[in-house]
Formats: C-alpha cells, sequence, structure tokens
C-alpha cells in the first residue's frame, strides 16, 4: 500500500516534467521520420526518447538522492510499536529514538549517515550521467 501511495503521490511532478520535455522536441522530427515510413514506436525510440534523454538522465540523479527517503509521513500514519520490527525505516527509527527515547546522540548520527548515504548516491549518479550520456549541470 506504501510504495502504491506513493508512485500516486509522485506521478503528477513526473508527468508533467517528462511531458514538458517532449513538448521541446521539434515536431519537424516526427513529420520527417513519418515521411520515411517510421510508425509511432519508432519515432518514439529513435526522436522522443533520445530528445528528453537529458531530462531522463536528471531526473534520476535527483532521485538517488531520495533512495533512502521512504515517506516518515505515510509510514508514521501507520505506525505502532506492534509494527516497528517490520515498518520501521530510519526516519521513523530517528523520531522513535531522538524524540521518544531523547538519545539525541544517536538520532543525529543516525541523520548524518542517511545524509552522507544520499550525497555519495547523488554524486556517483552525477558522475556516471556525465560519463554515460554526456550530461553536465554546468
Amino acid at each position: 500500500m506504501l510504495v502504491i501511495s506513493d508512485v500516486w503521490k509522485e506521478f503528477g511532478y513526473g508527468t508533467i516534467i517528462y511531458l514538458a520535455a517532449i513538448t521541446s522536441i521539434n515536431p519537424a522530427l516526427y513529420e520527417a521520420a513519418t515521411m520515411d515510413g517510421a510508425n509511432r514506436w519508432r519515432q518514439v525510440f529513435h526522436i522522443t526518447i533520445p530528445g528528453i534523454m537529458p531530462i531522463i538522465v536528471l531526473m534520476a540523479t535527483l532521485s538517488l538522492g531520495n533512495v533512502l527517503n521512504a515517506g516518515f509521513e505515510q509510514v508514521f500514519n501507520l505506525y505502532s510499536p506492534v509494527v516497528y520490527r517490520t515498518g520501521d525505516i530510519l526516519d521513523t527509527f530517528v523520531y522513535r529514538i531522538g524524540l521518544q527515547n531523547s538519545q539525541y546522540g544517536v538520532a543525529t548520527a543516525v541523520g548524518l549517515f542517511k545524509s552522507v548515504v544520499s550525497f555519495i548516491f547523488i554524486a556517483v549518479g552525477y558522475r556516471l550521467a556525465v560519463k554515460y550520456a554526456g550530461y553536465r549541470v554546468f
């Protein structure tokens, strides 16, 4: 249920970004492909996907930083001591240890560890984007 609600929550944002990227593709490319006999699927694979590849790489790189974010609000609403063993994520663990048990040092260390791992994911994703897709931010 959490996965479905998270996908549904993020679906609109991704749709707007990708539709905006598709509208930036020159329509003359589609017309030329049609004149050359390309069907809709060939147009998608040879015009649309290469045309939005920089946006795909950017969105993938930015989403790598959110891999460890599992949606605190969604999990916390369904959270109880009965499901601590199976439903605990890093954010709820930090909340439980830091605010409920007043172990601020441990909660800070776990939060810092999560931030460092997210930074490493973003840095590696950016390096891979530069190496394989030729994508650069600046």
